[in-house]
């Protein structure tokens, strides 16, 4: 039989997630292997070691660098604060005394009398990494992090902006071909994930973010309003660290497009739960996709398979185009032809032969694809 492998989107009712937290530099795990841990449970933290500031001391005084250590009155590893001095000197019968003051609070790290200067350090910066969805700690990373797993509903978007957050899941719209206006969008539902149909505008998205909404997930969004929303063109870089107020999620692209029938479903039936976003995405190599993940620990797991962003693809598979002229639509694999088929642009590539939720079939290069897995 045919088979291929293609980037798939995953839409999981019920699957096992497991999610590795890891500090940016080693810190200290504060959990423990089998620990019951809340999506805002620290898992582990640390410090980021505060920026160097270099002080040129032996030139602010116009003393040579060897006879800095006579003006000091701090010492290597000594506390400093702002606007108080580090070296002094002492004048002429104590008089017209010169000083130099710390342009920081921090720590002394050093006195070179070679270069006369003293490099100082401001605070370290705490880190704390929290277990982003209710879960296990199955696994400890020594001085790192923890992995954390869960049993839920997992849906993969096509492209997000926004990093991590949480909220009860509400369903605002009546179907997925609906627009999500800024009408429909109130007061009470500050901190929730607000599901809508086939698209948001830029004015629905800044009342969204007025009110403090956790997170909007929609169908699609218009290309120029990404723009609005990030001040600039976002290139290809990854997203997920923008400076927002609502993590944004499209399940299919930009533009007016209607929410996948099966993604509503099981959005709209999960609908009062807790969920756990993240906007992060890298299209790529190392392909990151935006996610909404819904711990349901105490339903039963049709399967303990972990979830996983490579699928194989067979007939019968429901995917997704990707590119003109037939971008957004769904379909069903109907075949997989092993030979290679000449398209219009005169290349060779291989293909397959989908049927369209309509009925009308085509042939699509297999590139030009992406399967919705279940």
């Amino acid at each position: 039989m045919a088979h291929a492998y293609t980037p798939g989107l995953r839409v999981s009712e019920m699957t096992v997630l497991r999610k590795n937290r890891r500090l940016p530099i080693l810190g200290e795990v504060v959990v423990k292997k089998g620990d019951k841990v809340s999506s805002d449970a620290i898992i582990a933290r640390t410090h980021l070691p505060g920026n160097v500031q270099l002080v040129n001391v032996a030139s602010k005084l116009g003393l040579p660098p060897e006879d800095l250590p006579s003006v000091m009155l701090k010492k290597a590893g000594d506390t400093i604060e702002k606007g108080k001095p580090i070296a002094e000197t002492k004048g002429f019968f104590g008089l017209f005394r010169s000083a130099v003051n710390s342009p920081c609070d921090g720590s002394l790290e050093s006195i070179s009398t070679v270069t006369g200067q003293v490099i100082l350090r401001e605070p370290p910066t705490p880190i704390e990494v929290n277990a982003y969805v209710d879960g296990e700690v199955v696994e400890i990373f020594e001085n790192e992090g923890v992995a954390v797993e869960m049993q839920g509903s997992f849906i993969q978007g096509i492209f997000g902006v926004g990093g991590e957050r949480t909220g009860e899941i509400h369903v605002a719209v009546s179907g997925p071909d609906e627009k999500l206006d800024a009408s429909l969008l109130d007061d009470s539902m500050k901190g929730k994930v607000v599901i809508g149909g086939s698209h948001i505008d830029w004015e629905g998205l800044q009342k969204a973010m007025s009110i403090g909404i956790s997170g909007i997930v929609v169908g699609g969004f218009d290309d120029p309003d990404l723009k609005k929303l990030l001040g600039k063109d976002l290139g290809v870089a990854i997203t997920g660290s923008e400076d927002v107020a609502t993590t944004l999620i499209l399940t299919e692209g930009f533009g007016v497009i209607g929410m996948a029938g099966g993604t509503f479903a099981l959005l709209k039936s999960r609908e009062g739960h807790k969920a756990s976003i993240n906007g992060a995405t890298q299209i790529r190599a190392g392909v990151i996709r935006p996610e909404i993940v819904v711990p349901m620990p105490d339903l039963a797991l049709p399967s303990g398979e972990v979830a996983s962003s490579t699928a194989g693809l067979d007939t019968g598979s429901t995917i997704r185009v990707i590119r003109e002229p037939h971008f957004g639509r769904l379909g069903e694999v109907t075949g997989l032809p092993n030979e290679l088929q000449k398209m219009e642009s005169e290349s060779m590539v291989r293909v397959l032969s989908v049927r369209f939720s309509d009925g009308t079939e085509a042939t699509l290069p297999r590139a030009n694809v992406e399967m919705i897995e279940g």
